[in-house]
């Protein structure tokens, strides 16, 4: 049977939903429908399942398919040039009516990278769960810097120096630095570096980046930088993996403060280069400047203000 045969009869009272048409643009938007399903909070099954229910409705294949790749037909791409602009007019009017919401209730999507999360979970995020238990918090952490209105979230959290310029930035109040780290073991085997410089005689912990670059080693001290490209036995892309390394004595390792300070506090790890390693700057979240922001969002954002005011933080 073809296609034009598979589909008669369907097409004529065919209404597409909202789900169907979110997940054409998600999957276009991430390459992929295992992406775009993780981007809507559905299953695979449940995505493809829709986009099959799309197709048949409007008789036409709208991807083309294989077991490595996903693109548009040509009926797609025109299908979203048409679509898309109505759509994107269909959830602003749907943020300006959840705007007049009393009670914050619905879905706020955040994306972070994982230690900011860890950072602002147990004092914002669980409070706020708290004391709005009508909204679902979806919390996506991810190291590399995402587009979060292309991704589809409400807030960001970053470092301030890496907030887009055109986002509205709200600062919690948590300065971030990084951390220069042995364990005691590594320290009496091998000494420790008192410069920058001294890390080319030491074995190092290096870190692949996102992008699959290798992290350089930025260090600052009263106006003098320097960037080392570090060497040693390992290279890894996950903090958790590094930090276990080091405990080891594997290496020297380079962390965000906050993953280590336990460590640090515990004796399982020594500090070294403290003074080359200021702030780099305040932890912030950020969202787009929406005229109409959600009863959620808002409630969101007032409450690590107040949080950050009752904390004394600037």
């Amino acid at each position: 049977m073809d296609d034009k045969s598979r589909y008669s009869g369907l097409t004529m009272s065919y209404r597409p939903g909202l789900i169907e048409l979110d997940a054409v643009v998600a999957i276009v938007r991430e390459g992929s429908f295992r992406g775009a399903a993780r981007a809507l909070g559905l299953s695979t099954t449940a995505l493809s399942n829709a986009v099959a229910k799309l197709e048949a409705g409007l008789g036409v294949r709208l991807f083309n398919r294989t077991t490595r790749s996903v693109s548009l037909t040509d009926a797609g791409r025109t299908f979203i040039a048409q679509m898309g602009p109505a759509l994107r007019d269909i959830h602003d009017a749907l943020d300006t009516a959840r705007s007049q919401q009393v009670t914050p209730s619905g879905t706020l999507r955040i994306n972070a990278f994982a230690a900011g999360a860890r950072e602002i979970m147990a004092d914002l995020i669980l409070e706020f769960l708290r004391r709005y238990p009508e909204v679902h918090i979806d919390l996506v952490t991810e190291e590399r810097l995402s587009d979060i209105v292309a991704g589809g979230f409400d807030l960001g959290l970053r470092r301030a120096d890496l907030v887009p310029a055109d986002m509205i930035a709200v600062p919690l109040g948590r300065l971030q630095r990084y951390a220069v780290v042995a364990s005691p073991g590594y320290a009496d085997r091998h000494g420790v570096p008192s410069t920058p410089a001294d890390l080319e005689k030491h074995r190092c912990i290096r870190a692949r980046l996102p992008n699959g670059a290798l992290l350089r080693w930025h260090f600052e001290r009263r106006g003098e930088t320097v960037q080392v490209d570090v060497d040693g036995p390992v290279t890894l892309d996950e903090a958790s993996l590094a930090l276990a390394a080091a405990r080891e004595g594997v290496g020297i390792g380079l962390f965000l403060e906050q993953n280590v300070r336990e460590d640090i506090a515990a004796g399982t790890l020594i500090r070294v280069l403290e003074d080359w390693t200021p702030p780099l700057g305040d932890l912030c979240l950020y969202y787009p400047g929406r005229r109409n922001p959600s009863a959620a969002l808002k409630a969101f954002i007032g409450l690590a203000r107040s949080l950050n005011k009752k904390a004394g933080r600037p």
